[in-house]
């Protein structure tokens, strides 16, 4: 129990932090995630903290795609998918399960008004496809699982796409974790990890309100 809450805490002081990482806390990042990567531990600990971190992704600001790259370069591509999966699919069916019984009010003190304005009229249109959409991208993915949680879609319908997206997401985090590791590139691996998904939020968040018109939503919309 004591390794397994070491670490947990060498996790959380490195990645618990906002989006970008990299720039909020500069070398003091790299320096805590390379102690954890160092620090001698059994490989049970190290899944169940890659899991528990990625379980409460879906509460607080934690970079995910460093979580799960990080998993792949210390437990492998099998064990790290694995690890990376579990801790997603925890997550995503805790924030659906409390959006569907506590409904906009969490949702919106979870999200945030601006990403589900931005998600509302496209959930309208697309439906569950807006979770295999959405399901890479940092913030936008955790504000779009609250809320579908808040339409009362059905746990089918919800779980089965959510479910083989998080097991892509994990593999191929999980494979560039464990090819980093090998080539002494866990570092720059990681933060590639963090910062390509984080700009594509941020096109999106610029795109959204002024590119997307409905007739261009109603053309493309598979409820057609």
């Amino acid at each position: 129990m004591q390794e397994l809450l070491k670490a947990s805490l060498f996790v959380a002081l490195a990645l618990l932090v906002p989006i970008i990482p990299f720039l909020v806390l500069g070398g003091d990042f790299e320096q805590n995630v390379e102690q954890w990567v160092q620090t001698e531990m059994s490989i049970a600990a190290r899944f169940t903290a890659i899991a528990g971190v990625l379980a409460i992704d879906i509460f607080l600001p934690i970079p995910s795609s460093a979580v799960s790259t990080i998993g792949g370069g210390v437990l492998g591509g099998v064990l790290g998918t694995l690890a990376s999966w579990l801790g997603m699919m925890v997550g995503s069916i805790l924030g659906f399960g409390l959006a569907r019984r506590y409904g906009k009010t969490l949702v919106v003190r979870l999200a945030g008004d601006a990403d589900i304005e931005r998600l509302s009229r496209l959930a309208e249109k697309f439906g569950p496809l807006i979770l295999v959409l959405t399901r890479a991208l940092p913030i936008l993915a955790e504000a779009c699982v609250l809320l579908l949680g808040t339409t009362q879609l059905s746990w089918k319908r919800f779980l089965v796409p959510v479910s083989i997206c998080n097991l892509v997401i994990a593999a191929v985090y999980s494979a560039a974790g464990q090819f980093a590791r090998e080539h002494n590139l866990l570092m720059p691996v990681v933060i590639g990890t963090v910062s390509i998904p984080f700009v594509i939020v941020i096109l999106v968040r610029r795109w959204l309100p002024t590119e997307i018109s409905e007739d261009a939503l109603e053309k493309i919309s598979p409820n057609r």
